[in-house]
Formats: structure tokens, C-alpha cells, sequence
């Protein structure tokens, strides 16, 4: 159970909670620089985990089912731990298509662990896969936007409005897409799996 892949597949759960805290930190106490910057390149690692834990696992041989179902499981907490998060801090953030994600990733995980007891992982699909790594790319504008704003600002002591505008537009979008991608992908997930799960 203790191989690389699966600590950094679990790596992402702690980091959620620091990112979340720092985000807090950056709403709640504005005097201090510097942590929506941390906040936003310990999202960028969580998100290169995602990436990496798979392709260690494949290189040295160790994919496992738990970390099949760890690696999905991992990155929901990651996406909807922060999306939440968000939905406090940015009025612009559809709070509907946070709750459709949300609902989403619930039925998914529970039918997944339905069909796990059986004996049967289902690892994500392509679909997923491109609904994750759409939410994380909007999640990442939605983070490096105060970075811009409250850190970057102040360092090079001129305004970036401009920039964190374009920023912040292209992760609501990008956000927008992700909720698109995630009811899209879950229907087909149900679609493809619901003989196993009415056994």
C-alpha cells in the first residue's frame, strides 16, 4: 500500500485543507502577501501528482486497485474541497454548477464503492480524466487571480487588473466547461456501468 504512487496520490488530500486554509488566510487577512501565491503553486503541485503518481505506477509495475480507486477518489476531494472554497470567495462562481458537480462526483464514488464490493474497481475513463484536467486548469485561473491581484500587485508595486480580469474570465469558462464535461462524463459512467451495479 506504501509505494510512491499511492503517498502521492494521498499527498493531495492533506494539500487540499493547506490550499483551502491559505485561501482563508489570503480572504480574511489581507496584510499578508504572499500566501494566494502559495496557495496557487501547491494547487500546481497537487496537480502534477495527479499526473505523476499514474506514471510511476506504470513505469515500475505497482498499478494496484486501491490505487485505481484512490487516484479518482483523491481528485474529487482536490477539486470539490477547493471549489468549495471558492464559491465563498468569488461572487462570480455559479454556485448551481458547483452543486451539479458536486452531485455528480457523489453518485459516481458511490456507485463506484457499490460495484468495488463486488470485487470490481472501475478506474476513471477518458472522459473523466478530460473533466478533471478541465476543472483543474479552471481552478488554477480562479487561484492565480488573487495571486495576480493581492501578491503580484504589491511585488511589482504597478496595477495588473487587466490581467487578472483576463485570468478570472478564462477560469469561469474554463469552469463552466468542466461542470459541462462532469454531468457528461457521469451519464456515461452510469450508462456504461449499470448492469454491474443492479446485479
Amino acid at each position: 500500500m506504501w509505494t510512491l504512487p499511492n503517498i502521492l496520490t494521498l499527498s493531495r488530500i492533506p494539500l487540499m485543507f493547506v490550499i483551502v486554509g491559505l485561501m482563508w488566510v489570503d480572504h480574511e487577512m489581507a496584510g499578508w502577501t504572499g500566501a494566494a501565491t502559495l496557495a496557487f503553486w501547491l494547487f500546481i503541485v497537487a496537480a502534477v501528482t495527479d499526473w505523476l503518481d499514474g506514471a510511476i505506477a506504470r513505469k515500475r509495475g505497482i498499478v494496484s486497485n486501491f490505487g485505481k480507486f484512490m487516484d479518482a477518489l483523491t481528485d474529487k476531494v482536490l477539486v470539490l474541497g477547493i471549489m468549495v472554497a471558492l464559491v465563498r470567495h468569488d461572487e462570480d462562481l455559479p454556485v448551481t454548477f458547483v452543486l451539479l458537480t458536486l452531485g455528480r462526483e457523489f453518485m459516481v464514488s458511490g456507485m463506484r464503492m457499490v460495484v468495488a464490493a463486488k470485487g470490481v474497481v472501475v478506474p476513471a475513463d477518458g472522459g473523466g480524466k478530460v473533466k478533471t484536467v478541465t476543472q483543474m486548469i479552471a481552478i488554477g485561473c480562479l487561484l492565480a487571480t488573487p495571486m495576480l491581484e493581492n501578491d503580484l500587485a504589491v511585488w511589482l508595486q504597478r496595477p495588473v487588473h487587466y490581467l487578472s480580469e483576463w485570468v478570472h474570465k478564462i477560469g469561469i469558462v474554463g469552469f463552466v466547461i468542466g461542470t459541462f464535461l462532469a454531468v457528461w462524463s457521469g451519464y456515461r459512467y452510469l450508462r456504461r456501468n449499470w448492469g454491474l451495479f443492479t446485479e
